[in-house]
């Protein structure tokens, strides 16, 4: 059996291999055996192979975020889920042919979503949705303000306003994507600088209720997001891709009472709530279903090339997603 594994940290391209190994062997108990169908990577899984993010303890180790399988066997103790069916991986290390893991460590999915879709749903809807709902009581009408929007957080993160009737100022570094974004239904398009504030205001006025900011990059472009709040707002930083602190200035802070607060979504795994949980992926299967939370996929690659699709993955200026088929094609 193929899996994918690292023994060290650097050059995500270079530490990964796909490695022979033994087969999972059949599922006891509360155990699930699953064939794995599609497995993405993610700016966390790149990150986890540089070093500079929460991994796995002891080396070698497995990677992989996120994927979709299908079940192959259940355990005697397992009454909810049968052979054929499929399901969202929610344990860390995806990017493998088969593997045996817990009842708990997986949820089902409906079988008419696309696999590919059903491998992207963990991560990156659900920091959308609960980072608009967790941080700050928004009311239809109010604008919320995102940078890296390109990405499938940012694209989720429009759906999602959208459906609540919340207006988005989304913040890029190319101006070949305002078109897009705006035809995803972006309110407002801006490529980033250093002026942002102005052009955010000078858009959707002065007295226009702008209480989020949800930051991916940190450094001076956390910065940047927080200039745009109205007064009392909050800034939410999921990410670190500038490789920098996140920042706000004094004056921020203590004259305009703005608030800096991180989002995690491993931390809301770890609260253990079970209903919760549920609830934010039937959403996700809603949205996933309507077509509204669809996030682009750019190429697919077999696990054997891991280390080509880790190059492209890598890639500034990509248009969607890259993902392991870690069993070949879909059919």
């Amino acid at each position: 059996m193929k899996v994918v594994e690292f023994a060290g940290y650097g050059d995500p391209a270079r530490v990964v291999d796909c490695v022979e190994t033994a087969e999972p062997g059949m599922p006891t108990g509360d155990e699930v055996l699953v064939e794995v169908l599609a497995a993405p990577i993610n700016p966390a899984d790149v990150l986890i192979l540089e070093g500079r993010y929460p991994g796995p303890e002891n080396l070698p180790a497995g990677g992989g975020i996120e994927g979709c399988g299908r079940v192959l066997a259940v355990g005697p103790d397992v009454t909810d889920l049968a052979p054929e069916d499929h399901v969202m991986l929610l344990g860390r290390a995806n990017w493998v042919q088969r593997l045996r893991a817990p009842r708990s460590a997986m949820t089902p999915v409906s079988k008419d979503i696309d696999p590919l879709q059903a491998a992207m749903m963990k991560a990156n809807p659900a920091s959308a949705i609960l980072m608009l709902r967790d941080y700050v009581d928004l009311e239809p009408g109010d604008w919320v303000i995102q940078n890296a929007a390109n990405s499938a957080v940012g694209r989720h993160v429009i759906a999602v306003a959208r459906k609540r009737g919340l207006k988005t100022v989304n913040v890029v570094r190319r101006e070949s994507l305002i078109a897009e974004l705006t035809a995803l239904g972006g309110d407002l398009v801006l490529v980033d600088g250093p002026d942002l504030a102005a052009r955010v205001r000078d858009a959707i006025g002065e007295s226009a209720r702008l209480p989020l900011a949800i930051d991916a990059i940190a450094g001076n472009a956390c910065l940047r997001l927080a200039d745009c709040l109205s007064e009392g707002g909050t800034v939410v930083n999921y990410g670190f891709l500038s490789g920098e602190p996140c920042m706000i200035t004094p004056t921020q802070a203590i004259v305009r009472g703005i608030t800096l607060k991180g989002f995690w979504l491993a931390g809301f795994f770890r609260r253990g709530d079970v209903d919760a949980l549920r609830d934010i992926y039937r959403q996700i299967e809603e949205g996933l279903r309507d077509g509204s939370l669809k996030a682009p996929v750019e190429a697919t690659y077999p696990i054997e090339r891991v280390k080509e699709a880790m190059a492209h993955a890598v890639q500034e200026s990509r248009d969607g997603k890259i993902l392991i088929l870690p069993n070949g094609p879909l059919s």
